[in-house]
């Protein structure tokens, strides 16, 4: 059937979608608007399946704390060029994305795409985004922490983001300290929070390096093993977050600094997600 430039301009405000694509669902829907926008949906859903192997390196982190601080959620949403990053659109899609998890608390990605926004999924509005834009919209990262007192931060450019949960608060409001902590690790990226969270793998692979470098330096075999075990306690000194060096004040580790904060003051559990 004929359609006319009216019809085609309706639906195209109405969904975004190129004029021709409309003209398309439209005659092959038979004038039906709810049909075309079914049409031009599945069409999207074809762009994203078709791009599926394409490299999201770009997008952005978005956070969200209660008002009692005492839960946080942290997603990363990725996209393959930063001109879309910056995108009002890919930024509402995002924040309405992490508004609906923090509301909703998938436990998965899977979960989360699931997850309705009004009447549609959180995967259908991805693919209506990515069938407007032409390019690859995924979520890459979802984590979601609760504690006594939960504070976020995001690095400068939206593509670095932390989660930080402050332990033995006493309900003081610890928001300054728990943002330094949060910058420190998205300065330093710590394998862990202390000693006791590094896995075995990670601490028998360091034992190792440490032995084979002293066996290279020429130490006796008698002594390379206390060699190794001196490195393995530079290596937790230098990637585990309470015991690192303060970047603000570096006489001082993160654990002494929270303590000088308030007695007892210290970390249970940090998330940090970062795209590219």
């Amino acid at each position: 059937m004929a359609v006319t430039a009216k019809e085609v301009n309706k639906l195209r405000q109405m969904t975004g979608a190129g004029m021709m694509d409309c003209k398309k669902a439209l005659v092959e829907a038979d004038g039906d608007f709810d049909k075309a926008v079914e049409i031009l949906r599945k069409k999207g859903q074809k762009v994203s399946a078709k791009r599926s192997d394409r490299e999201t390196n770009e997008g952005s982190v978005f956070v969200r704390t209660n008002d009692d601080k005492s839960k946080g959620i942290i997603i990363a949403i990725g996209c393959e060029t930063d001109f879309v990053g910056k995108n009002e659109e890919f930024i509402k899609l995002g924040e309405s994305i992490t508004d609906a998890a923090f509301n909703n608390n998938p436990a998965t990605i899977d979960e989360l795409k699931q997850v309705k926004i009004g009447n549609e999924t959180v995967e259908d509005k991805i693919t209506e985004l990515v069938g407007k834009i032409g390019e690859k919209i995924d979520i890459l990262s979802y984590e979601i922490m609760e504690g006594e007192q939960v504070v976020p931060y995001v690095h400068a450019g939206n593509k670095l983001g932390v989660l930080v949960s402050l332990k033995n608060t006493d309900g003081s409001d610890l928001t300054d300290a728990g943002r330094d902590v949060a910058m420190q690790i998205a300065a330093m990226n710590p394998v862990a929070l202390d000693k006791d969270g590094v896995d075995s793998a990670t601490v028998e692979k360091e034992i190792e390096i440490g032995k084979e470098q002293a066996r290279a330096e020429g130490k006796p075999e008698q002594i390379v093993e206390k060699i190794a075990m001196g490195k393995l306690a530079k290596f937790f000194k230098e990637n585990t977050l309470l015991e690192q060096a303060f970047v603000k004040d570096n006489s001082q580790s993160i654990s002494q600094y929270l303590n000088g904060v308030k007695n007892g003051l210290t970390v249970s559990e940090f998330k940090r997600i970062s795209i590219g």
